[in-house]
């Protein structure tokens, strides 16, 4: 299975954080190792309209067969996209047919291929739309609330109050590992009635947009070592 890495230069949390030194390696490297290390991937494809993060990826392995044109670089530009774009171009450079591809983000370096395995068997058992990494959230959602500028606290779901216990587990994606059909293009969802989750631990869930992120991937990863 193809796998896409995509990885643009315009972070706003943590500038640069794809090629930052994480415990002396490029971000991006941990999760180009990762996908190399795997049993079912085939082919490690980044996509980046930046030429820094291109070289360095191919010096961990990766393809970078093309760079990403600016208009899916931009902070608004979509994800789903920059996917379809990658498959396309290489379906017609290629003269092939892709019908699943993995989508690995860099900013999720604990990440393992034991993982990545584990989710592409789940997606191979189940034949389903989508299979993502999700990962157990420690308190319950109906403790969430707004809070406006003025610090006012308003409800999103009905009041009522409860013992922690009584609330039924709930589970949020962690960015680590998605999973499509190429049908995902055409219904612009990632989630369909046949999408299954590949639950993950949350040590291994670290997803970096911050300092802060990229400050606790950085102690975990030299706990594991």
């Amino acid at each position: 299975m193809l796998a896409i890495i995509p990885a643009r230069a315009g972070s706003k949390g943590l500038p640069g954080k794809n090629i930052k030194l994480l415990n002396g390696k490029p971000l991006i490297a941990y999760t180009i190792e990762a996908a190399q290390k795997s049993k079912h991937i085939t082919r490690v494809i980044v996509s980046t309209e930046d030429n820094t993060i291109a070289e360095i990826s191919k010096k961990f392995g990766a393809e970078v067969p093309f760079m990403r044109p600016d208009y899916l670089a931009s902070d608004t530009a979509l994800s789903i996209d920059v996917y379809e774009y990658t498959l396309n171009r290489i379906e017609l450079e290629e003269k092939t047919s892709i019908e699943n591809f993995v989508v690995l983000q860099p900013t999720s370096p604990l990440r393992t291929s034991l993982d990545i395995d584990a989710a592409i068997m789940l997606f191979n058992e189940k034949t389903p739309f989508s299979v993502i990494s999700f990962c157990q959230e420690h308190h319950p959602i109906t403790w969430h609330k707004y809070v406006d500028s003025s610090g006012k606290i308003s409800p999103i779901f009905e009041d009522k109050i409860q013992n922690r216990q009584e609330n039924k587990p709930t589970y949020f994606p962690n960015g680590a590992i998605y999973i499509f059909n190429k049908q995902v293009f055409q219904t612009r969802s990632y989630y369909q009635v046949n999408s299954f989750a590949y639950l993950m631990e949350r040590e291994n869930s670290v997803d970096i947009d911050t300092l802060g992120d990229f400050e606790w991937a950085e102690f975990l990863l030299r706990k594991q070592n």
